[in-house]
């Protein structure tokens, strides 16, 4: 019998990539522990409750609701600009077809109400379309641009965007739930007042209440409770992080097309090529 030694170095290696794996494997089945954890955990507080709005966007035949979008921009502008920017969205794109789809009269017009800084003439001037948004006014109030990304998914406790895949909830549920979920309680902490929210974790926010029902009055006679000026504003800032969304689906409606036809063309291809060659061996 011949007996094979192995290398103490080798041995040694076999053992580290051994202990590697196993300790992969640990780690990758704690995490889902985790997410899996924080998403029961995140559901049964019942302080956290994101409700689930119906937005015309959804899903891959959705789109942008024009109107709904110009009702957006108008509580936006009353109701949010006075703290919060979107300095990643310029004004000419509010001209954009599949957005709130103004007139170059009517973004010309919207951008005269806002004031942006010149570095060329170091002053201030009124701004024109092809400015962007100014920044936000306040060091504490985030910029709006991108946050319905942001929270697409619901980043946090209910984790790796398991929302978005299973019930097609996303940034615009979260921002319309916390801007709908004020209950009117306050307390005071550590020299700050907080108010209780049902959508924000842990149960209270810094901001207060930015909205009452009434305080904004639509062109178009929709109502303009909390629940609907919120839904209006939240299709609006996703639109401001997605404004090729409409885009963006049509060009992959095409490729899908494209792809189905060449892979049709593909399957009659090779039929037609091997097609002697199973005669000949029939």
């Amino acid at each position: 019998m011949r007996i094979i030694h192995q290398k103490p170095a080798l041995l040694n290696n076999r053992v580290r990539r051994k202990k590697k794996m196993k300790s992969t494997v640990f780690s990758i089945l704690a995490a889902f522990g985790l997410a899996v954890g924080g998403t029961a955990a995140y559901a049964a507080g019942g302080k956290s409750h994101i409700e689930d709005f119906d937005f015309s966007f959804e899903g891959p035949f959705g789109k942008f609701d024009q109107f709904q979008l110009q009702r957006g921009l108008q509580v936006y502008t009353e109701v949010c600009a006075a703290c919060h920017g979107l300095q990643y969205v310029a004004f000419r794109n509010l001209g954009d077809a599949g957005g709130p789809a103004y007139g170059p009269e009517e973004v010309k017009a919207y951008a005269a109400q806002f004031e942006v800084f010149d570095p060329e003439l170091d002053d201030t001037r009124a701004a024109i379309p092809s400015d962007k948004f100014p920044k936000s006014a306040l060091e504490g109030a985030p910029d709006l641009s991108l946050m319905a990304k942001a929270r697409a998914g619901f980043h946090g406790p209910a984790g790796l965007g398991i929302f978005q895949i299973t019930k097609g909830m996303g940034g615009p549920e979260y921002i319309a739930s916390i801007l709908s979920g004020y209950t009117g309680k306050e307390m005071e902490q550590a020299g700050s007042t907080l108010y209780e929210n049902t959508a924000f974790p842990g149960g209270w926010i810094s901001m207060p209440p930015p909205m009452a029902d009434g305080q904004i009055d639509y062109a178009d006679g929709h109502g303009n409770d909390v629940h609907h000026m919120a839904q209006d504003v939240s299709a609006f800032l996703m639109w401001a992080a997605e404004p090729k969304m409409m885009a963006r689906k049509q060009l992959g409606f095409l490729g899908v097309g494209f792809l189905g036809l060449l892979t049709i063309l593909l399957y009659l291809s090779n039929k037609q090529l091997w097609a002697p060659v199973k005669r000949k061996e029939t």
